[in-house]
């Protein structure tokens, strides 16, 4: 059985990433890109579909121990854990490699205290964990092929095939260093070259260090934000620019239920986010080429703009069911593609505006078809922004006019605007500027509750979306406007958790509710994050530091976070690590350390 979602550490070489589990088991790993099929699917089913656990040795019939101690190399993505056992202590050393060639998974294992026996057990599972691969040797090497593709695994340590599984057993005592390496190779091509263990170390520490003395960040959650843009670059893809919403599918918002879905693309959204809070910390080259991607991905057809693309910019993200797995906690099905794909969601349109206006006003060198997008998207919005959408969470219910929607695409006219203002762009200025009122306008009129005081999920609902509280980070209403006051306290009020975390909106349980979906879900954390900002945006800023710091509570051992908190099983859910929640961290800590709102 897999480990709890927080149970799991994030090692990756910005084109995939593995997830290791405390007990040394590696049980998530795509080769070779993010949304490639699995070599260990075990996350998702059973260590049938595929595992590689490295630790010390254990009686068959007894779980695998855990390790007492486990932590990052410093500021970087190399992962160390270390067990102390009766026979003396052991330390395992799992990283991947930043790369321009086959993709390599690193175990060195090293001997601390006493003489520790060891056992690596690595079952190689393909397609998600439904092929078994021909394993044989090859000049001394394992190599396990199947169709398209072929894992290579090299040791010093004997080996041995048993229950089509392949063992290592072995002693480390102090000063012993034995490397284990996994790398992917096309199956046609010839074999990858032999790796260099230690070598790769060294790189790879060198590589995370140069690349956090960027960070222009040196506030009281440095270790916090370090982390967690650390992890937004583990999520992009190098070669393309392309950032992952999380590198894992179908990880449960509701453990048991049906809301699982594959993570492991681009959204528009959750890439802009990422993009603004990248600029904000000093990562400019990030930032250029996530914008070089998106003009690529959406080249040619900016009038049916997708809200999300592979990470090379495909199109086509059909969503289809594994039935042979059967899903993280007996949660199915599992899903991979993605049918949300082709939904129309408008407020994306204002995200990827802001993105790009953001990058302007922080001397991003200026690029003539982003303000050539910029203005194609506006054509657009001209004459679809009075339609109903499927908004920002999704829905698989009917369209709704969501609030939040017109409020982003209030947005990206807004932004448009300051372009052509600033003289980067020509536009018809009078014209859009009467746009611009016309969506405030109807806003305002159609989706606000004068009885109670709170914009409403959608026009003509009484409903509530913590969506909402982005109306005054956007700046379409001024934080002390009576209007936006009320909405915020209206969602403390209505979608809070006893933990005082913010739901997304209100789901109906065993019924089917606004998202066309059964069963529950947890507090989604950006949305409590957005709160911090907001109490702290309103005055309320000792409230607002006592809630983020809150919120940093939740994170596991390693300050990593999942899309959502279940505050019945007082557990992490959802895709894992999640862009989506790492990314208004470190936008929450920004605010409040402008405020000076922070304790000691």
């Amino acid at each position: 059985m897999a480990g709890r979602i927080e149970d799991y550490a994030l090692i990756g070489d910005m084109q995939t990433a593995a997830l290791v589990c405390r007990d040394g088991t590696v049980d998530w790993l795509c080769l070779p890109r993010f949304d490639s099929h699995a070599v260990f699917a075990g996350l998702l089913g059973t260590e049938e579909h595929g595992f590689w656990r490295l630790g010390p040795a254990h009686a068959s019939d007894a779980e695998p121990p855990t390790a007492a101690r486990r932590g990052y190399r410093g500021d970087s993505l190399i992962l160390e854990s270390e067990w102390d056992t009766p026979r003396g202590t052991v330390r395992v050393t799992d990283f991947m490699p930043p790369r321009d060639g086959a993709p390599q998974l690193i175990r060195i294992v090293e001997g601390v205290s006493g003489r520790v026996p060891m056992r690596s057990a690595l079952r190689m599972r393909f397609s998600y964990g439904r092929v078994v691969p021909w394993v044989h040797k090859h000049e001394g090497r394992t190599v396990a092929m199947a169709g398209p593709d072929s894992v290579w695994f090299d040791t010093s340590a004997e080996t041995y095939g048993k229950q089509l599984t392949t063992y290592a057993d072995f002693t480390v005592a102090p000063g012993d260093r034995i490397a284990f390496t996994i790398s992917w190779q096309p199956s046609h091509k010839e074999p990858p070259a032999l790796p260099e263990p230690e070598q790769s170390l060294e790189a790879t520490e060198d590589f995370w260090r140069e690349w956090v003395e960027h960070c222009t960040y040196h506030g009281p959650y440095r270790e916090a934000v370090i982390r967690s843009l650390i992890t937004l670059k583990a999520l992009t893809y190098g070669p393309t620019g392309g950032i992952v919403a999380a590198p894992t599918t179908s990880l449960p918002e509701d453990i048991g239920g049906v809301r699982n879905w594959d993570y492991r693309y681009t959204w528009l959204r959750d890439a802009a986010i990422t993009l603004s809070s990248l600029l904000r910390t000093g990562y400019r080259e990030e930032a250029r080429a996530w914008r070089e991607w998106l003009l690529r991905a959406v080249a040619g057809d900016p009038e049916n703009l997708q809200i999300m693309y592979g990470i090379a910019g495909e199109r086509e993200l059909g969503e289809a069911e594994l039935d042979w797995l059967p899903g993280y906690e007996n949660s199915a099905p599992v899903r991979v593609g993605n049918g949300a794909a082709h939904q129309l969601q408008l407020d994306v349109y204002g995200e990827v505006t802001e993105a790009l206006h953001l990058g302007h006003m922080t001397g991003l060198a200026r690029n003539d078809y982003a303000s050539l997008l910029q203005l194609k998207l506006i054509r657009y919005l001209e004459d679809h922004w009075q339609e109903p959408d499927e908004g920002i969470w999704e829905v698989r219910g009917p369209r709704r006019h969501f609030v939040h929607s017109k409020v982003m695409a209030w947005v990206a006219v807004d932004r448009t605007i300051k372009l052509i203002e600033s003289g980067d762009a020509d536009g018809p200025l009078e014209k859009w500027r009467e746009l611009r009122d016309d969506i405030h306008r109807d806003v305002c009129e159609k989706g606000y509750d004068k009885e109670r005081n709170t914009f409403t999920q959608s026009y003509g609902s009484k409903e509530l979306d913590a969506s909402l509280l982005l109306i005054p980070q956007m700046g379409f209403l001024p934080p002390d406007d009576k209007r936006v006051i009320g909405t915020i306290e209206a969602i403390q009020r209505e979608l809070s958790t006893p933990d005082g975390f913010i739901l997304r909106y209100p789901t109906q349980g065993d019924d089917e509710g606004v998202d066309g979906l059964p069963g529950d879900e947890g507090a989604f954390l950006a949305c409590s994050f957005w709160m911090a900002d907001d109490l702290a945006m309103i005055g309320r800023v000792d409230e607002a530091r006592r809630l983020f710091e809150k919120l940093l509570s939740l994170r596991n051992d390693l300050g990593l976070l999942a899309e959502e908190w279940d505050p019945r099983l007082k557990r992490q859910v959802g895709n894992f690590p999640q862009a989506f929640s790492h990314v208004p961290l470190i936008d929450t800590a920004l605010r409040l350390t402008a405020s000076g709102a922070y304790g000691g």
